[in-house]
């Protein structure tokens, strides 16, 4: 299970040294946005306009709350990195 949260939560240290947005964060994208697309598809009643402007407004409040959450449980967790390469080009 811990193994499974550090995969989740852990930031992702990049080929520069900066942590970029956890596993969990972006598979939270995917879920708030295809889940919001589907809920705002029948309300739009075929307006791409509507449609595109609803998932946006709906998506984002719950992404910001989602990512925010996921910061804070992820703050005390080692960065893991990108790759095995990028593991010594950031090390000091």
């Amino acid at each position: 299970m811990n193994k499974i949260a550090d995969f989740l939560f852990s930031p992702i240290r990049d080929h520069r040294g900066w942590e970029t947005p956890s596993e969990g964060s972006r598979l939270l994208f995917l879920v708030v946005i295809l889940a919001t697309s589907i809920w705002a598809w029948p309300l739009s009643q075929g307006m791409v306009f509507v449609w595109f402007f609803s998932v946006l407004l709906v998506s984002t409040p719950i992404l910001t709350i989602g990512w925010w959450i996921f910061s804070l449980i992820g703050q005390n967790r080692n960065s893991r990195f990108l790759s095995s390469s990028v593991d010594g080009s950031t090390r000091n």
